[in-house]
């Protein structure tokens, strides 16, 4: 396996410090990105969908659990017996609800997968996090998800419930806490999509 090259401690911080350069660039930049989300207008949303789920049908304002806010990310339907991995990848990095929801946001994974198989897979997984099934549902459709994944905002006020932000792909990949510490390590996340020296390890995205 190849390895970066061997220079000295006073070399090293030298192009540590024009890598750091650039880094504020990007974080300045965006900075900026974020600003301007917050200054996205809203589209208002249905809320009259039927989502099943392990207590009884509920509608999208339930999935709010009385906080102003939700992030609903969608999970693949890839049929019986099969799922996504890139979804469950995305699944096992969800982390520290407790801290969103005392800032006001709910999380719920939606998939179009059947309850029962959504809830043998969770048992499998060992994931307590909330899901529903939007089976049978338009709400993926809706979202602009259709076959895919996707993560969406909303807002709530009183009965209404609007569209804030979504993203999919790579805006959700940035997410990832394993995938932000793979980009700060020497082989990255050794997938051969990435821009690395000759000879770094590097595999198929799911392979």
């Amino acid at each position: 396996m190849e390895q970066p090259r061997v220079v000295s401690a006073q070399e090293w911080q030298q192009a540590r410090d024009e890598l750091l350069k650039a880094e504020k660039e990007a974080t300045r930049a965006l900075d900026a990105i974020a600003a301007r989300r917050r200054r996205l207008p809203m589209v208002k949303f249905r809320t009259d969908y039927a989502f099943a789920t392990p207590f009884g049908p509920k509608n999208l304002i339930d999935l709010f659990e009385g906080r102003p806010q939700l992030a609903a990310y969608q999970f693949m339907d890839n049929g019986p017996d099969a799922y996504c991995p890139g979804c469950t990848h995305f699944t096992r990095n969800v982390a520290d609800l407790g801290a969103l929801a005392a800032s006001g946001i709910s999380w719920v994974t939606v998939s179009d997968m059947p309850l029962e198989q959504i809830e043998a897979y969770r048992a499998l997984m060992g994931w307590t996090l909330p899901f529903v099934s939007s089976r049978g549902t338009s709400f993926a459709a809706d979202c602009g998800a259709g076959g895919g994944f996707m993560l969406s905002m909303f807002l709530r006020d009183g009965e209404d419930v609007y569209r804030t932000y979504s993203t999919t792909s790579r805006g959700v990949d940035r997410l990832l806490f394993a995938n932000n510490i793979q980009d700060l390590s020497v082989y990255g996340r050794q997938e051969d999509w990435e821009d690395s020296p000759p000879g770094w390890p590097q595999h198929p995205t799911y392979g």
